[in-house]
Parts: C-alpha cells; structure tokens; sequence
C-alpha cells in the first residue's frame, strides 16, 4: 500500500485560470437586452440579471450601472436536461431553449415580485454549447465569486421552483419574504425569516456598493 502524499491528489492547470478569464471577458462584452428577450432563441449557457432602479431598496445599483451594466443582481445557468446525469445530447441544439425558458421564468419572478418593476431590470449571456458546455457551472461561480450579486449570496431563493404539491413545509425563501407575489411561495408554511431583518441586511450590503467593486 502506498503512503498517503495529497500533494499527488491535487489538480493545477496553467491554462484554466486564462481560460475562465478570457471567458468573463467575453460574457462582460456581450449585449445588454431588456427583459423578457422578446425574441426565442436556442442555447443553454450562463446569464446575468440587472437592476437599474432608481428608487427603492435597489436604488444603489442604479449609481453603480446608470453608465454601463458592471454589477449583477443575480447571476445563473441554464443547462440541458440530463446534464447532471452526464446524459449524451444530440449532435444539434436547436431544439434546446434552456436559455429563453429560464430568462423568461425569472422575467415572471419578478414581474410578480412586490416592490419591483420589470421595466428596471436587464439581462446579458453568453451561450456555451458544444464542448463548451462543459464550462457552465465554472463560469457561472467565476462570476458570482468575482461579483458577489445580491440574490445570489444574501437574499436566496430567486431561482427556486415550485416544490410541488405535498412539499409545502418547507420555509418561503429570503426573496420571496422580501418580494411576496409568487402564488406557490405563499403556499410554503415553514416558520420564515424576518422581513425587516432581511431588508436591514440588504441596506448594509448596499451600503458597500460602488463602482470600485464592479
């Protein structure tokens, strides 16, 4: 038996690192769209949500994006079914809407979302398909380390789904006690947190807000 040494366990790519930042720098250069895109389109890939209101408890991003989109409110990806269980695709994805279908679902978020107008938030993405694909998931924590959106890392449940009937129990989730709306959240009856706690937190998270972390 071979004595235990880590150092023979650990991965370091040279080339990964460039990778991922090449990869940002074209996320970064994408377009900007209003949200829902009213155009259908293919692809799966990563996207990023933002906020430009000019009131209300997300007035600070409006200061920190009014001259161009440099801070996400949430970032995401949208996958092909059975990419978690490593299920072979077909060799086309043109009848892949993995992109249009997630976009469009947080569009009904937070068009639903009390204290948020659709009309001050956009979206950028970049599609990865192919061999690409398989940088999803890294590029989308690249992105959430290096930007820290908001409903990614302090108010959670944006992305949730509807648990489905007879999974109820479970908490309403940070985002949705801060903006009720959603009719299958309010089905939700575990003991929830506080909504003025979580509106102070988002006060003092903002407070730190400026354009030198963007």
């Amino acid at each position: 038996m071979n004595v235990f040494d880590r150092s023979k366990h650990v991965y370091v790519s040279p080339d990964l690192k460039e990778v991922i930042k090449d990869t940002i720098r074209f996320f970064n250069g994408t377009p900007v769209h209003s949200i829902p895109i009213p155009e259908r389109f293919h692809g799966t890939g990563v996207y990023a949500l933002y906020c430009i209101a000019k009131s209300g408890i997300y007035s600070k991003f409006h200061s920190v994006n009014r001259t161009e989109f440099r801070m996400p409110i949430y970032v995401g990806k949208a996958v092909p079914k059975g990419w978690r269980q490593a299920r072979s695709l077909s060799s086309t994805d043109t009848k892949i809407y993995e992109l249009t279908s997630r976009i469009k679902e947080h569009s009904r978020s937070i068009d639903l979302g009390d204290g948020l107008s659709i009309s001050n938030f956009f979206c950028r993405f970049i599609i990865l398909k192919g061999k690409e694909s398989d940088l999803i998931g890294t590029v989308e924590a690249a992105l959430i380390r290096k930007y820290k959106p908001i409903w990614n890392t302090l108010i959670d449940g944006f992305g949730n789904h509807d648990p489905g009937k007879g999974r109820y129990e479970q908490a309403k989730s940070d985002w949705d006690v801060c903006h009720p709306g959603r009719a299958w959240a309010e089905k939700c009856q575990g003991a929830p947190a506080n909504k003025e706690v979580l509106a102070q937190s988002i006060e003092e998270f903002l407070s730190n807000l400026n354009e030198e972390n963007s």
